[in-house]
C-alpha cells in the first residue's frame, strides 16, 4: 500500500497544480521512485490511495503493469494514514508492505524491501518499520523518532533531545492490526504502532543506503544533489 492522499502543504506552491507524489526528483516522480522498487522486490499489486488532485495520480498509474495499481478513493474525505489503510484492507493481503509516497532511498546491495520481507517474523512482531540513521538521511529536519534495542525492538524518542533513527516511510503490517477499525474512521497509524510498542512487538530494521525525504521544494534539490554525488 502506498500512502499518496496527502495534501502536500509543505510542498506548495508546487502542489497547487500537481499532487505531491507526482513531483519529479532526478527525472522520475516520487511515486515511481516508490513503485519501481516494489516491482523489483516482487510485489505484483499495489494499492495507492488518492485525495488531492486524484485524477492526475489515476492517470499516471493507469498503464502500470509492474506492479498493477489499484486505486483506493478518498476524494470525499482524507482519512489520515490509519484510516487510509483501513479503507484499502479489502485489496490487501493478510500481511502487506506499506510505503509513504514522499520519500525513497538509494540501495547499496540487497533490496531494502526484500530485506524487510525476509526479516518480518509475525511470531515476534506486529509491525516492522524501516529506519534511517540520522547521519544517512537527506531532507529530514526532525530530531529522530526511535531508539533501536539489540533485539530489534523500538522505543520512541520521548523526552530525549534526539534519537538516532527516523521512520523511513516503509513498514510491514498485518490486517489483524486493524481489528475493530471501521471504514471511514480517521486515525493515524501511530495509534497502532504505540499499542504494538507497549506490547514489545514494534520492531525496526535499519536502512542500508541513503534515505531521501522530499517534503519541501528545497528538498528536491537536496535529493538530486545527493544522488548526483553518489552518496549512499
Amino acid at each position: 500500500m502506498v500512502l499518496a492522499a496527502g495534501l502536500g502543504t509543505r510542498m506548495r506552491p508546487i502542489t497547487d497544480r500537481i499532487p505531491k507524489p507526482l513531483v519529479a526528483v532526478a527525472g522520475k516522480t516520487l511515486l515511481d521512485h516508490v513503485l519501481d522498487p516494489l516491482a523489483e522486490a516482487g510485489v505484483r499489486r499495489a494499492v495507492v490511495n488518492v485525495h488531492h488532485l486524484a485524477a492526475q495520480i489515476e492517470a499516471a498509474v493507469a498503464g502500470r503493469s509492474a506492479p498493477v495499481v489499484v486505486i483506493s478513493d478518498e476524494r470525499a474525505q482524507i482519512l489520515d494514514s490509519g484510516g487510509g489503510v483501513t479503507r484499502a484492507l479489502p485489496h490487501l493481503g493478510e500481511t502487506f508492505l506499506l510505503r509513504n509516497a514522499d520519500s525513497f532511498w538509494t540501495e547499496r546491495a540487497a533490496s531494502n524491501l526484500s530485506r524487510m520481507i525476509a526479516a518480518f517474523d509475525p511470531a515476534r512482531m506486529d509491525t516492522l518499520l524501516l529506519l534511517a540513521a540520522m547521519e544517512a538521511s537527506v531532507g529530514f529536519d526532525g530530531a529522530g523518532d526511535f531508539f533501536l534495542g539489540p533485539d530489534g525492538r523500538l522505543t520512541r524518542r520521548g523526552s530525549a533531545d534526539r534519537a538516532p533513527y527516523a521512520y523511513a516511510g516503509a513498514a510491514i503490517m498485518g490486517k489483524a492490526d486493524f481489528a475493530g477499525r471501521a471504514d471511514g474512521e480517521v486515525f493515524s497509524l501511530n495509534a497502532l504502532w504505540n499499542a504494538s510498542l507497549a506490547a514489545g512487538r514494534l520492531h525496526g530494521l535499519v536502512l542500508d543506503g541513503l534515505w531521501l525525504h522530499v517534503g519541501t521544494p528545497e528538498a528536491i534539490g537536496e535529493a538530486e544533489r545527493a544522488i548526483s554525488a553518489g552518496r549512499g
